[in-house]
């Protein structure tokens, strides 16, 4: 029996079969597309610019509201990083730092969630599988990361114009001169490449390994009995709030880190 045919029975899974279930994608019909992974993250992303939004509109010069100093702190803690890292002036870098630091910790805080609430209540309507943490899905994390790499490629043309931007992946690392220049003009291009490649990469499979393995002991503590999921779950949980906020700092600072690499004339 399958795992949503056992569900959708109401039969109790075995391990495996819950485990399969819980790590299964809802998909479109082609099964070509994650669902869960689009929609979640969209909701998630509207949630954070409505609060933000909320925010900016019942801003006041006077005495600040809790939701006022919340959105501040966040933007003190963003500014920090963005001041202390790109040292280039842009009116990009802040509100791109702030929002993928809060939309990638809303991402990794649906782990936060009972780990059948969710697909229980939509298993009413029908929908069997669904996985609630998007950043646990690495199609969303090479998503961003791909994202990135077109800002770094934007943000370098943009400071050094597309014919420096052409010039630097000619002669660096090794700036040679003469003959030496035009031999090693196909070396400093594949480590240009390998240098421009690497850094998406490391930024999707940190974040997608870190939630991945978080997701998956949020469902092997699920498996044990209620008394064990209380005491291994509650400090879990504790220190997965450290977890979800790394991560996303780690996110938001290697991006502002590698557009300020982006800007520096070599």
């Amino acid at each position: 029996m399958t795992t949503e045919n056992a569900v959708g029975a109401h039969e109790a899974p075995t391990s495996i079969e819950y485990i399969q279930h819980h790590l299964s994608h809802l998909k479109n019909a082609d099964a070509t597309f994650n669902l869960d992974t689009f929609w979640v993250s969209a909701v998630l992303g509207m949630i954070f610019l409505g609060v933000f939004y909320m925010a900016s509109r019942r801003a006041t010069a006077g005495v600040p509201g809790k939701l006022q100093n919340f959105v501040e702190a966040i933007m003190e803690l963003v500014n920090e990083v963005v001041n202390s890292a790109f040292h280039a002036k842009s009116k990009v870098i802040a509100p791109l730092a702030i929002t993928i630091f809060c939309w990638v910790w809303l991402m990794n805080a649906m782990d936060f969630l009972p780990v059948d609430l969710l697909p229980k209540i939509l298993g009413y309507f029908g929908v069997h599988k669904l996985r609630v943490v998007p950043t646990a899905d690495v199609n969303h994390t090479f998503g961003m990361s791909f994202g990135v790499m077109l800002c770094i490629i934007g943000f370098s043309i943009k400071a050094k114009g597309l014919g420096g931007w052409g010039k630097e992946l000619l002669t660096a690392p090794f700036h040679a001169h003469g003959f030496m220049a035009v031999v090693l003009a196909p070396v400093n291009f594949i480590f240009q490449m390998i240098e421009l490649l690497a850094k998406p990469l490391s930024l999707s499979l940190r974040l997608f390994g870190n939630m991945y393995a978080g997701e998956l002991l949020f469902i092997l503590i699920a498996l044990l009995p209620w008394w064990a999921q209380w005491l291994l779950g509650g400090p879990w949980v504790i220190f997965h709030i450290l977890v979800v906020t790394l991560q996303a700092f780690v996110f938001m600072a290697l991006t502002v880190v590698y557009l300020s690499l982006a800007v520096e004339k070599h």
